[in-house]
This record gives C-alpha cells, sequence and structure tokens, in this order.
C-alpha cells in the first residue's frame, strides 16, 4: 500500500472551499409549507419560501431596512413580510411595501435561483443568470413508481468533504457499523477506483458471504431467506459538487451478484446529497431508494429508521473528528490506497473551484499532484 501526506489538499486549498455555481439540495417542500425557513448554504445566509405561484424562492435572509433576518417573518400572498417592521419583499428581493413608508428607493435583496424537483428544494448560490436546471443530474429512482425511497436529515458539525471521504471508502463500516452493516469481508475484499471528468466510482464486491443484519432484514423485505450465502457488492459514485450515490445490495450467491435479477436480490442506492452550510459544518439529506417490496410502506419506515441509526453513528464519529482536526491544524493526515476515492473526489472539487475562480478573472492556486493512492 502507498502512503503520503494530504498536505497538498491543505497548502494548495483554492479560496472558497465548495464549488457555487451549482445545484444543492437546500430543503424539502414540508419545510417551507406554512413559513419561511432560514438556512446557511454554502456561507451565504438564506431564506426560502413560496412565492406568489407555489414555486420555491431564495433571498438573502437580511431585511434592506434594519438588517433582521427575514427567516423571522411571515408569508403573505406570496411575499415575504419582515417580522421587526413588516416591510414586504417580492420573490425577487425588491421592497414592495411597508406600513406608513415609501420603500421604492430600497435596494433589492440579493435573490438566488432555485427548482424545485425530485422531492427536494435545490438552490444555486453561485449567479443566478447561470443557473441551468439541465445541469442537475437526474434521478430516474425519484420518478419511476418501479422504486421506493425513504429518507432523513441531519445538520453535521464537520467540514463536507469529510463526508465525502466517509462515503468513498465503506472500509469504515466494519467498526462504525459492526452491528448493522458491517463485516470483516469488506476489509478482505479489494477495493477499485476509477475516475472520468463527470464522476469517481470505487467498488467493492464479496462473494459467497454472510449478510449482516441490515442486510438480512432486506433480504426478509424481499421474500428471501436472511440467512443465505449471498454476494455482496458496494459501488460508490462521486459526483459534483458534492453527491455521492451508492449502490449496494445482496444476491443470492451464484445468482449473478450485482447482475442478479431482480427476483433473487435486494439492491438499493443509498442517496446522500451533502450541501456546505460553513467550513465546518454542512447539511446531509440522506436515504434510500430501492427496487423490491417497493409498495411495502412499513419497510420503507423500517429501513428508514435503521439507516438513520447507521448515519448517526457517522455524525458522530465525523463531529469528534472535525474536533481533532481543529484541535491539532499542524498535523498532517495519512493517505492508503482506501482513500483515493475521497482523494479523487476532492481533487475533482478543487478543480471546479479553481475554474469558477479563474472564469472570474482572478489567478486560482496550482493543485499539486497527490501521490501513493
Amino acid at each position: 500500500m502507498g502512503m503520503a501526506t494530504d498536505s497538498a489538499i491543505k497548502d494548495a486549498a483554492p479560496k472558497s472551499p465548495w464549488p457555487k455555481n451549482a445545484w444543492y439540495v437546500a430543503c424539502t417542500p414540508d419545510e417551507i409549507a406554512e413559513k419561511p425557513l432560514g438556512r446557511t448554504i454554502c456561507g451565504e445566509r438564506m431564506v426560502f419560501f413560496r412565492s406568489g405561484d407555489g414555486a420555491p424562492a431564495a433571498l438573502e435572509d437580511f431585511c434592506p431596512h434594519r438588517g433582521a433576518p427575514l427567516s423571522l417573518g411571515f408569508q403573505r400572498e406570496g411575499r415575504l413580510v419582515c417580522g421587526y417592521h413588516g416591510l414586504v419583499v417580492d420573490c425577487r428581493g425588491k421592497a414592495a411595501e411597508m406600513p406608513g413608508q415609501k420603500v421604492g428607493g430600497f435596494p433589492a435583496s440579493r435573490h438566488f435561483a432555485t427548482i424545485e424537483r425530485y422531492g427536494f428544494i435545490w438552490v444555486w448560490p453561485g449567479d443566478p443568470e447561470t443557473a441551468d436546471p439541465s445541469k442537475l443530474h437526474h434521478l430516474e429512482w425519484a420518478e419511476s413508481p418501479e422504486w421506493a425511497y425513504g429518507g432523513g436529515y441531519y445538520h453535521i458539525a464537520c467540514d463536507y468533504r469529510l463526508m465525502i471521504d466517509n462515503l468513498m471508502d465503506l472500509t469504515h463500516e466494519t467498526y462504525v457499523h459492526a452491528a448493522s452493516i458491517g463485516q470483516k469481508e469488506i476489509d478482505e475484499a479489494p477495493v477499485r477506483t476509477r475516475a472520468d471528468d463527470h464522476e469517481v466510482v470505487t467498488s467493492r464486491y464479496m462473494d459467497g458471504v454472510k449478510a449482516p443484519p441490515f442486510w438480512q432484514m432486506a433480504l426478509r423485505g424481499a421474500g428471501l431467506p436472511e440467512d443465505s450465502t449471498v454476494d455482496r457488492w458496494q459501488v460508490c459514485r462521486f459526483s459534483l459538487p458534492s453527491h455521492v450515490m451508492i449502490e449496494v445490495g445482496v444476491a443470492l450467491a451464484g445468482q449473478g451478484g450485482y447482475e442478479a435479477p431482480d427476483e433473487a436480490k435486494a439492491s438499493s442506492i443509498v442517496v446522500d446529497f451533502i450541501t456546505p452550510e460553513t467550513e465546518t459544518s454542512h447539511h446531509y439529506f440522506w436515504g434510500m431508494a430501492r427496487r423490491f417490496a417497493v409498495d411495502d410502506h412499513a419497510l420503507t419506515h423500517t429501513i428508514r429508521e435503521g439507516q438513520g441509526k447507521i448515519f448517526s453513528e457517522d455524525l458522530d464519529m465525523l463531529e469528534r473528528q472535525q474536533a481533532n482536526l481543529l484541535r491539532w491544524p499542524e498535523r498532517r493526515l495519512l493517505k492508503l490506497n482506501i482513500d483515493a476515492g475521497g482523494v479523487r473526489s476532492r481533487m475533482m472539487i478543487e478543480r471546479t473551484i479553481a475554474a469558477e475562480i479563474a472564469a472570474e478573472g482572478e489567478s486560482p492556486l496550482v493543485e499539486e499532484p497527490i501521490s501513493g493512492v
């Protein structure tokens, strides 16, 4: 195994730790059903609400009158009313009216491009004039009746890139999730990593193993014997700006593994939308889309509960990891071949940020090569 430090990442980091001209999950529709939602995304404090036509809207969470957070106000006829002095702004941030005052000359609050798709509200933190809905990845599982989905949300106090590292190297399952999805064969199976211009893929296949507890439950849900010997797979796919989709599953041994027919396997996609908040915190929208027993709503609930517990274990580990990194900022972390997926994902992020900086006419810092992975 090769080994190197990550000084190239830390010492050559571009100005911003995240791409700005990209779509991030901001919230779920229920979060803005009754009142505005204040949320910091990519370092920008935003307020989300429904405009007059029902479409989602996002503004800078700052009232142009006295600087109060607009998210502390309320919605009225598709506009936001500031909860401090009653200034009304529209979905483009323009001051519309205020009791007893003339506000037509007020500067407009900054607005952000938003779209609603796949069961989420998405926001583009960069220049709204460059926001292109076609750049949002197509998610078949969110539109097809052949899939069922259940998920949730965690706020996690760590750099969003630490979560990407975590998801692109599932070796930790053996230790962090020993009671649910971990097993020793994960450590023993070879890891393969490849990358192109659009994604980084890390894969691991385990043949002839016993299913761990979570997958025994999934086998039962799929109508298959839970004590069967199975072939198991994990295919982690990172795509910009910070999304990780993980194809996971088990199939009855000898039926083709990943390629087995649906009736011989329990297969799913672990959905991970990782939205940066600050340099040491992020919003984590997690879930699982599955292709078996799609009409079994009780199973959806059971899987969501189990998955939520698993991700809470990650939350605890990652927040403690972040605290350690802040406590000892001079320490340089070590890399092994199992870290290749996370390292390549970070490099893709850095290249994208550098391209954005160059497009703005600034001189990006040069990325140094990282060896040993």
